[in-house]
Order: C-alpha cells, then structure tokens, then sequence
C-alpha cells in the first residue's frame, strides 16, 4: 500500500477515534527548519563539539553543576540555531484536531515551544522548553523569546544566583509532575496512538505504543524514516509530518492547515 492509501486509512480510523495520543520528536519540527542537536543532519552528527567532548557530557547535568558556562555555551548554540522558527503544518494539524476532538494528548520531546505556539494545550513537555529560565537558588522564573544578548551564564535579578532554562540535561530524572500527567492520561485510555519524527529510543516512548498494541488499538508511525517501532506499528507513514497530518487530517473529515 503506498503513502496516499496509508494516509487515507489513518484517516477513517482517526474520524472514529475520541482520545489519541501524539508522541512527537525532533522530526516533527524539522519543516520548521529546525536542526537536532543529533542524529541525522544535527548540528553535532556524529562529531565531538568545539571543546572536544560529546554533546551528552556538554549538555548533562554533571557538567552543568561543574562547568556550568560549557552547558550555556551549547544551549545557547541550539537556541541559535531554533530561533524565529515557526510551528508547520503538523503543529497546526494536532491543535486543529485537539479543538475537534478534546481528548487529544500530546507527549513531545522538543524544547522548542512550537506545539505551544501552534496552540496546542494538553500537552507534555516531557523535557521541558528552552524558553523558560530559572533561578537554581531562589526559584526565580522567566520566560524568552530568545537568547540574543543574555550574558552566559546568566546570573539572577533577585538573587545573583545561576540560572538554567527549564530542560532535562542528560543525566537527570524526567520531571515526575509531568510523568504523572502522562500516566493519568494513559489509565483513561485511548482510542489511538501516534509517533511522529521521534527515534522511539526512550521507554516512555516505547511502551506506550507495546500497550496499544497488547490491547488492539492502532498504532501509527509518521517517520521517514525506520525506527524499533516501525515494524510494530499498525500503520507506518514514511513521509514527512508536515505533509502526512493534513492528509490525514483531510481524510478523517477534518479541514488540515497547510504551511
């Protein structure tokens, strides 16, 4: 079956399903011309950084508490790189399908805010977002639309104190607030289960679409590429997501915004 009649059948399920769950990564943002700071086409594809170590150690939480102006240095440069990005037309479709459908879910691993600014509202971002900032001594909170000209690292109004944008550093817990809100999610249930552009390498990406699958809900992968789950799914999409959710979109009966 070629992408069209893929997309087509996605649809008809979509139109009856109520509750679905989005799991999003990096590839969902990459027609917003965003880069990831690994994998295929990142900014650190498969080489250390300037200062000769690997990104996972620059951007991790022990570095952070040791160095924390080599952590600063390659947030800033990821910040860079996503500035006066814009959400597509697959941030759009899951907002447009959210006001159709409230018990549409969103999981993304992205810190860029877009889902946030295509208007997406029940959404979990499980590593946080790069536009909020805050104090590591008094709690101070700050939210920017960009980095440009933010002395680094920065250093709190209120209390002199360090400052670290709201992200999950490698090396850290995932923030047990929003976990909680994912699993109360997943205990209601849910109609259908879609990933789109994420490598599916995280557990809480994973089981979420072996727990559909073990209860015969359909499963859906919007990828270009091949993931550990693209042989799992129901349904695998091999196109990008900014042209697949308004098809899909189209097909389910609903109008699909398109950049």
């Amino acid at each position: 079956m070629d992408a069209d009649h893929i997309m087509r059948a996605v649809g008809l399920r979509l139109a009856q399903a109520e509750r679905v769950l989005f799991i999003t990564g990096a590839g969902i943002s990459a027609d917003s011309g965003l880069p990831t700071y690994r994998g295929v086409g990142g900014i650190y594809d498969g080489v250390a950084t300037a200062d000769g170590i690997d990104i996972e150690e620059a951007l991790s939480g022990p570095m952070f508490q040791v160095r924390p102006v080599v952590t600063w240095k390659y947030l800033a440069q990821i910040e860079a790189a996503c500035r006066g990005a814009r959400p597509n037309a697959a941030h759009y479709a899951i907002a447009e399908l959210e006001r159709h459908k409230p018990g549409v879910f969103t999981l993304t691993q992205n810190v860029d805010g877009l889902h946030s600014a295509a208007g997406v509202e029940n959404l979990v971002e499980i590593h946080g977002c790069l536009k909020r900032l805050a104090c590591t001594v008094c709690g101070w909170r700050t939210e920017l639309e960009t980095y440009a000209g933010l002395a680094l690292p920065p250093q709190c109004p209120e209390c002199s104190g360090l400052v670290r944008p709201q992200v999950v550093l490698f090396g850290e817990n995932l923030p047990m607030d929003q976990l909680e809100r994912l699993y109360a999610a997943l205990d209601e249930g849910f109609d259908m289960v879609f990933t789109i552009g994420t490598s599916a390498l995280f557990p809480y990406i994973v089981q979420p679409v072996l727990w559909a699958r073990s209860q015969g809900i359909p499963t859906v992968e919007i990828n270009p590429g091949t993931t550990e789950l693209s042989t799992i799914v129901d349904y695998r999409v091999q196109a990008r997501a900014a042209l697949a959710m308004p098809a899909i979109l189209a097909a389910a009966g609903l109008h699909g915004r398109r950049n």
